[in-house]
């Protein structure tokens, strides 16, 4: 029977250790969100990981009006969606790094939220800085402008809610500053807001077409698009164009290169399409690592300019 590791698939939903709106641990994924329906908190237990889905004994609840929305995305954020994966069935010829990587987060499935508004909201703010700002700048706003989360309080605990469209909308970019966003993120923030009830829509129309409407929002481009395709929408193929490290992981691994380019990753990753995206996670998670170039820090100006 095939394994699958319900903390390393869900991991994709939670935005550094501490995220305001979501706690993972072994056995427990407790995620506070938005939904057409309403806000509403999801919980998650197991007691067995890695295990086959039929023996780890997943239990969920849920409370606020987008309880039961929330209910019937747990199947797919849990990656029970997503078949088993054969590496070596499926590129037989590929080096054997990749067959390494891949069979090393094998256990490690892509789930499918069908959430895109609470997934852009971090990416956005991770764009052009470091982990580390993205992760205090999101709790920050998180804090700032969300509310706290439905359900009884041993469960919820101070878990709040990604900022509410209607929230975000229409604010000012100069607000943003002191939380250390500077104005073209702040106006993509509330670009993105802009549109958030379009987006349940918009996952049903599969891949191709959310990426084509998302790139039309002004501020969201194909690093942000390839971001949260795959936890959104399963997508095995999403790669992130424009990340600072991923074509060196990429061209480390797959040609002994120390650096790289996009449009070098997109050559070395091309014999893998329709699965680039999980070959790439794979060598980011279990690949060789690349030498270390660049910054330690990125600050940006957030002075209205």
């Amino acid at each position: 029977m095939s394994h699958r590791s319900l903390r390393r698939t869900l991991s994709a939903y939670q935005v550094g250790r501490y995220d305001p709106t979501t706690r993972l641990s072994a056995g427990r994924f407790v995620h506070a969100t938005l939904t057409p329906e309403g806000p509403g908190t999801l919980l998650l237990t197991w007691c067995n990981d890695p295990a086959p889905p039929a023996e780890c004994q997943l239990q969920a609840d849920a409370w606020g009006p987008g309880a039961g929305w929330l209910l019937a995305q747990a199947a797919g954020m849990t990656g029970l969606d997503d078949p088993p994966f054969d590496a070596g069935l499926s590129f037989p010829d590929a080096p054997a790094v990749v067959l390494r990587a891949l069979r090393a987060t094998r256990t490690t499935r892509l789930g499918a939220s069908n959430n895109l508004y609470h997934l852009l909201l971090p990416t956005v703010i991770a764009q052009r800085i470091t982990g580390g700002e993205a992760i205090r700048q999101w709790g920050r706003l998180c804090q700032r402008l969300g509310e706290p989360a439905p359900g009884p309080a041993e469960v919820v605990g101070d878990l709040r809610l990604p900022p509410a469209a209607s929230a975000l909308v229409g604010r000012p970019a100069w607000w943003f500053h002191p939380l250390g966003i500077e104005t073209k993120r702040a106006r993509t923030l509330t670009q993105v807001a802009r549109h958030a009830s379009k987006y349940w829509d918009w996952c049903q129309a599969g891949s191709a077409n959310v990426a084509h409407k998302l790139g039309l929002l002004s501020g969201v481009g194909p690093w942000t698009v390839g971001s949260v395709l795959g936890p959104a929408l399963g997508d095995p193929d999403a790669v992130p164009v424009g990340d600072f490290h991923f074509p060196n992981i990429v061209a480390w691994n797959l040609a002994g290169e120390a650096r790289g380019d996009d449009d070098r990753m997109l050559e070395l990753l091309a014999p893998y399409a329709g699965q680039r995206g999980r070959v790439l996670h794979a060598l980011t998670h279990a690949g060789q690592r690349a030498p270390a170039f660049g910054p330690r820090v990125r600050l940006l100006p957030t002075r209205h300019l």
